[in-house]
């Protein structure tokens, strides 16, 4: 059995808003082994970026609890929370305006080296600096240059030397390839792939993109307005799925065979507010197997099958 990194459990994280209260991370519980990967998808405005920010503690949790190698991290602040930054770290989803466009990119690589004070010597921290371009695939000539003068995959590139600065064990990819060109989105997946292999990291991937998640996960989480609705491993998603959410998700991935074709699931109805939300479940008013208890009752997310969980009354009832 893989070695657990990472555990959350039942996480909520709330916000104030002049309408009410916003229920962006609504119970939310897993487990992430060391090495694995973990893919997060879901449409825009589902939560996927505020739990991954919650669980790094950028966020402060409303409730529940997120353990890291055995240690409750909710809460640390001050020199904790700064410890805790070695070991966990974030790929922002936009390259340009995560980096600082008056530092140059040996500069913006280098700079967790300072701040934790990495290095004994100018020429340790030059040589550290050289290491992390290396590693990211990012050509020595353009340790002078500025993020402005760069694409969007170098620009990524420096963010993913940044986040490996001090060499970390997590890292939470907040939709790294999204804005990218599909050619280079190939090359930035496959150097996060290799790294992963060479430095045991553990990933955390957020996106949108089913056909990315399916290239890099070992498990897709799948959100609705807040709440996980079901997780598995992903070979068993893509061959089997649950939740109507997920079959209507999956039926819009492009076939790239000329000739073949697959029924398309088109989803009616407006989506539920995430403000005050009423006891149902969340999907009920888009969901074409609703009942009462669907719309009274909230479904809980349970195992169906072995590591394969999902949050549906009629679950079994709808292949």
């Amino acid at each position: 059995m893989d070695e657990k990194l990472l555990e959350v459990r039942n996480l909520k994280k709330y916000f104030k808003t002049p309408h009410g209260i916003l229920h962006a991370v609504d119970d939310v519980s897993f487990t992430l082994g060391q090495s694995k990967t973990l893919g997060v998808v879901g449409e825009s405005g589902c939560g996927k970026s505020t739990l991954g920010r919650t669980v790094l503690n950028l966020l402060e949790a409303t409730s529940g609890e997120v353990y890291f190698q055995g240690k409750n991290i909710v809460g640390y602040k001050g020199r904790e929370q700064k410890e805790l930054r070695k070991d966990m770290q974030i790929v922002f989803q936009d390259p340009f305006s995560s980096l600082d466009p008056r530092m140059t990119v040996s500069e913006i690589i280098g700079e967790p080296l300072r701040l934790f004070k990495i290095c004994k010597s100018e020429q340790e921290y030059e040589e550290r600096v050289d290491q992390l371009m290396d590693t990211a695939g990012i050509v020595k000539r353009l340790e002078n240059s500025y993020p402005h003068e760069l694409d969007g995959g170098r620009r990524q590139r420096i963010g993913i030397a940044r986040a490996l600065a001090l060499d970390p064990k997590f890292i939470v990819c907040d939709e790294p390839v999204s804005a990218l060109d599909v050619s280079i989105q190939a090359q930035i997946l496959n150097l996060m792939q290799d790294l992963q292999e060479q430095k045991g990291l553990t990933y955390m991937f957020i996106t949108h993109d089913l056909s990315v998640v399916r290239h890099i996960s070992d498990e897709i989480m799948v959100m609705y307005l807040g709440q996980a609705v079901e997780k598995s491993p992903a070979k068993k998603l893509f061959v089997n799925q649950y939740h109507p959410y997920t079959k209507a998700l999956l039926s819009a991935i492009p076939i790239a065979k000329t000739g073949e074709r697959k029924k398309r699931i088109l989803l009616k109805g407006e989506i539920s507010s995430p403000i005050d939300p009423k006891p149902g479940c969340r999907f009920a008013v888009r969901c074409p197997y609703a009942t009462d208890i669907c719309r009274n009752e909230s479904p809980v997310l349970r195992e169906i099958e072995p590591e394969h969980f999902v949050a549906c009354h009629h679950v079994g009832n709808l292949q």
